[in-house]
């Protein structure tokens, strides 16, 4: 008598060596990962093969990326296959990465294989919130990633094809698309490519030329830059400057050497973009001081090094994030126009922007007059009743007209800024720590760089503020405990880069209390 389950089992559909073709995409939120699985799926499809794609979406866009899986294979004697609805680990035959890292991550999870994987990935960087939001430099290292490339797939084709698809005026999706194209590892030719493009309608015509820049790249093996720099005779003219701000520019090139020049000009035009060409004047005044102290210790034969970082360091806190900086940077054109082009808005789409805003008593208090504010800041039953008043958070949509207007006419406050408590209290801490900078440059070069190097730690406003203030205030008193020993600089930098390392300021305990025990 037969076994049951033998008299039932199915006829095997084909050998174990008849697999589908399987493709895993990883892209975040706005470069058209979606999109690219449509046109694959749809490319197959149209071959009379049988497709289907699967999506596993990150936690959020910019903080997560989405996987989508395709699988695909031509019918097998009128039947249709069973395919898998996520990637295996060591069974993927292309992986594409819309970002680098992204690649790195395909890797470590098994995706990518010498034996059969093509890496298909974009060599520019999206960063994630994660490294936006370190203390210091978050950036992840992006050499480990190349390193593990040439040894984890079997053929890689990397190159920016962000680049390459922003100057043909389309997105990612198309040029990785146009690479795929080229890898050869879907038996279609290219034409049917390009027929998937072009029924996509709208758009197609930007997506067909990202595509064919993106396939002759992929072929010729030239992976230069996507769009070179124009003739010299059909570079457009700069801009002219403002007769204010040329006279500045001017006044920089003359006063202050090569070495600093660059740097200077960058932080000339942040200071007049926070505040006035007037503010301007005043940052090279201050910049000129520092100079001066810089030529008196032989900063000639150290390339101005005190000097270039006065240049960044000074103009970053000149240019200090109060409520009127954030309710200003808000409500510009520029702000809409950028969000529109990352979200790839249509012109016919609406733009409504949601922001969660908690103002404190201490940012309000900031914007008052500044005899007016010390004296409302000395009475804190006073305070802590007005903050559990105003300190409520609310939703605010930036670019409905009455929420617009009221942030419009806070970053319109710009000209009393000079008057008010926050930025005496700024220019006050700000004097302070130059002083201390320019009195350690003279007896240890070095350390003066440091100290001027410290404002790293001072970034962001409200809480953020607060907090990178308390560490960049104990990182200068533990400096004094050291300041006369021959390592002072070395100490200094430890404490730097303890305090940037976590945003709880335990690395920075550490280091202070093994200085107290020999200091």
């Amino acid at each position: 008598m037969r076994d049951e389950s033998t008299r039932l089992a199915l006829p095997a559909a084909g050998d174990a060596t008849e697999r589908p073709i399987s493709i895993a995409i990883v892209a975040m939120g706005g470069q058209g990962g979606g999109v690219l699985t449509d046109w694959i799926v749809q490319l197959a499809e149209d071959q009379g093969w049988v497709a289907q794609s699967t999506s596993v979406p990150g936690v959020a866009q910019r903080t997560g990326a989405t996987i989508y899986y395709i699988e695909a294979m031509p019918p097998l004697d009128g039947r249709k296959p069973v395919l898998a609805l996520t990637p295996t680990p060591g069974d993927v035959d292309v992986v594409m990465a819309a970002e680098f890292m992204e690649a790195g991550r395909s890797i470590l999870r098994g995706l990518v294989t010498p034996d059969r994987t093509t890496l298909i990935a974009s060599d520019h960087r999206s960063f994630a919130i994660a490294e936006k939001i370190a203390p210091g430099n978050g950036i992840a290292d992006q050499g480990a990633v190349t390193g593990a490339i040439g040894i984890a797939a079997k053929t890689e084709i990397v190159f920016d094809m962000n680049a390459l698809a922003i100057a043909h005026g389309s997105v990612i999706s198309a040029a990785m698309f146009g690479a795929l194209a080229a890898a050869g590892v879907l038996p279609f030719n290219v034409e049917s490519f390009r027929a998937v493009i072009r029924a996509g309608g709208k758009g197609a015509n930007a997506s067909l030329r990202t595509f064919d820049a993106a396939l002759a790249q992929v072929q010729t093996g030239s992976f230069a830059a996507a769009a070179p720099e124009p003739a010299e005779a059909t570079r457009p003219a700069p801009a002219p400057m403002e007769p204010g701000l040329a006279a500045l520019v001017t006044r920089l090139k003359q006063q202050f050497p090569a070495p600093v020049q660059a740097m200077a000009l960058a932080g000339l035009k942040k200071v007049i973009d926070f505040q006035d060409l007037a503010y301007g004047s005043e940052y090279l005044d201050l910049l000129d001081r520092l100079l001066a102290a810089d030529r008196q210790c032989g900063g000639g034969d150290k390339a101005f090094a005190f000097t270039e970082a006065a240049a960044k360091y000074l103009a970053n806190a000149m240019a200090y994030d109060d409520v009127i900086r954030v309710a200003d940077l808000k409500t510009r054109a520029g702000r809409r126009a950028r969000i529109a082009n990352e979200l790839e808005l249509s012109q016919d789409s609406v733009l409504q922007t949601t922001e969660f805003m908690h103002p404190r008593m201490e940012e309000v208090i900031g914007m008052l007059p500044a005899r007016l504010g010390r004296w409302l800041g000395g009475k804190p039953r006073l305070v802590g009743w007005l903050d559990r008043r105003v300190s409520k958070g609310r939703r605010v949509r930036t670019y409905s007209l009455p929420w617009f207007l009221a942030l419009y006419a806070v970053g319109g406050f710009r000209g009393l800024r000079r008057a008010t408590l926050r930025h005496a209290v700024e220019t006050a801490h700000r004097d302070e720590w130059l002083a201390a900078a320019t009195a350690a440059v003279r007896s240890n070069y070095q350390l003066g760089v440091e100290i001027l190097q410290c404002r790293r730690l001072v970034k962001g406003y409200s809480d953020t503020h607060g907090r990178g203030l308390s560490k960049f205030d104990r990182t200068l008193a533990a400096i004094k405990l050291i300041e006369r020993r021959e390592d002072a600089a070395d100490w200094a930098r430890r404490l730097r880069e303890a305090a940037l390392k976590d945003s709880a300021g335990t690395e920075l305990d550490g280091v202070i209390r093994t200085i107290k025990s020999f200091a």
